[in-house]
């Protein structure tokens, strides 16, 4: 199984020719999801004792399994938060593959952590964190999210224990209604409650949270704060800069939720929205999502990693040798997992291939789509723009719709192969929502979507 052998010669030729094929695709076609029974029927007895032909399994897979997989990387995919990886990025995560990185520690894999470090770095710098600043990449926003706000719960109780106060039933963390749903997850995993905080215009604000502190009766159990820089539903950017003061009066530990509106620091035109998120104890982003690298991709920075590393860093004999040299910068202490791929890497050669310019011009593309968007809602009098969009969504309502009227333009709409979008809901209301993030989406496509729904 292990020797390149004649067999494995041929599963390299078949392999290779596919993804050149696949990475050749211009568009990428959007495709749409099959039946159980019929996968069933198809890939029947295809795991067992002996192998199969490797060309006859990829053939199912291109026939079947890809094809039942609705693309994210289509720029017809305008729905949830897609992705749209670069070529480079796809490439030299065959190159990661192909390598089997372990990227625990320094002593296994210094030259792929220190590479991810140069993105790391490159990010705090975009959102002004100091020198000190560092983290590592995760899978995907829920696991940074967790973990950075068990650090948060940890730093307070460490704090209370060396004042010699008493720790509180429970801890909690402000938020609001709005902060992506891995939040709410995350207290519940780790039994901190949330201080829900009203909402103006469904964007947290300074002046909001410190009236939600001023009135509670129990501040001395408030460990933390979260703020969001681009939320899933409307990409609305919360007052960063407010939030951020009052966590600082407080002492709270002060996180940022940019899982998918972070790249907006590359884009020149929104960049002024995200101002305060340089006060941030820890912040999450998703190269997976708008820095245009492949699954699963988080990075979690934080501020003073030492923190994280106090929390995060496992005991265990057989782990002892790679934390015998303090310098050495191990990615396993900073967030709650152990074994992990080296999966900035991707990220780390597209950069250093494409620049940031280009980052940011990709950015740019998508945020004046999103506008050119807006305006031809605005020109038609069967639908009603519900909000100015801040990045890249657009909320939107087809005047006199149901959400069963929804439902069916969306399936149309995929069965069609025009776009895959899905309804949202908006203060109660079923309405439509387009996300733009890949920079090949074009207008035409728009005028598609909203003629179907004339």
């Amino acid at each position: 199984m292990h020797d390149f052998d004649e067999l494995t010669e041929r599963i390299a030729k078949a392999v290779y020719g596919y993804t050149d094929w696949r990475l050749r695709l211009d568009p990428v076609p959007l495709d749409v999801g099959a039946p159980r029974d019929q996968l069933e029927e198809r890939m029947a007895g295809l795991l067992g004792a002996r192998g199969n032909d490797p060309e006859t399994v990829l053939k199912l897979y291109d026939e079947t399994v890809s094809r039942a997989v609705i693309s994210c990387d289509s720029p017809r995919f305008l729905a949830f938060i897609p992705a749209a990886p670069t070529k480079a990025s796809l490439l030299f995560d065959m190159v990661v593959s192909c390598a089997s990185i372990q990227g625990i520690s320094w002593l296994e894999a210094a030259g792929a952590v220190h590479a991810e470090n140069q993105v790391l770095r490159l990010m705090a710098d975009f959102a002004g964190l100091p020198e000190s600043a560092g983290g590592c990449f995760v899978s995907g926003g829920s696991a940074g999210n967790l973990s950075a706000l068990v650090v948060a719960r940890e730093t307070a109780k460490r704090r209370v224990a060396d004042s010699g106060g008493e720790q509180p039933r429970r801890w909690r963390i402000a938020a609001s209604h709005e902060a992506h749903s891995s939040i709410d997850n995350a207290l519940r995993i780790m039994e901190v409650d949330a201080l829900h905080v009203p909402v103006e215009e469904q964007r947290l604000t300074g002046e909001a949270l410190r009236a939600a502190l001023d009135a509670d009766g129990n501040l001395a159990s408030v460990c933390g704060v979260v703020a969001t820089g681009g939320t899933t539903n409307a990409g609305i950017v919360d007052d960063l800069a407010g939030v951020g003061e009052v966590a600082r009066e407080h002492g709270l530990w002060f996180h940022v939720d940019c899982a998918y509106g972070g790249a907006g620091l590359l884009a020149p035109s929104v960049r002024g929205r995200y101002a305060g998120i340089e006060q941030a104890d820890s912040i999450v982003m998703d190269p997976h999502k708008w820095w245009f690298a492949p699954f699963d991709c988080a990075a979690l920075v934080y501020r003073e990693p030492g923190r994280a590393r106090a929390v995060h860093t496992q005991d265990a004999s057989y782990l002892d040798v790679i934390h015998d040299r303090p310098e050495e910068w191990n990615p396993t202490d900073y967030a709650y997992h152990l074994t992990r791929r080296a999966r900035g890497l991707p990220l780390w050669f597209s950069l250093a291939v494409n620049g940031t310019d280009a980052y940011g011009d990709a950015i740019e593309a998508a945020l004046a789509l999103t506008r050119e968007t807006a305006e031809l809602i605005r020109a038609a009098p069967h639908l009603e723009l519900l909000r100015e969009p801040e990045l890249a969504v657009v909320l939107f309502r087809r005047v006199g719709w149901t959400a069963e009227d929804y439902n069916a333009w969306s399936s149309r709409l995929l069965a069609e192969q025009v776009a895959f979008v899905t309804p949202s809901a908006w203060e109660g209301e079923t309405v439509a929502r387009l996300v733009f993030m890949h920079p090949a989406t074009k207008l035409e496509v728009v005028r598609e979507i909203l003629d179907a729904m004339a």
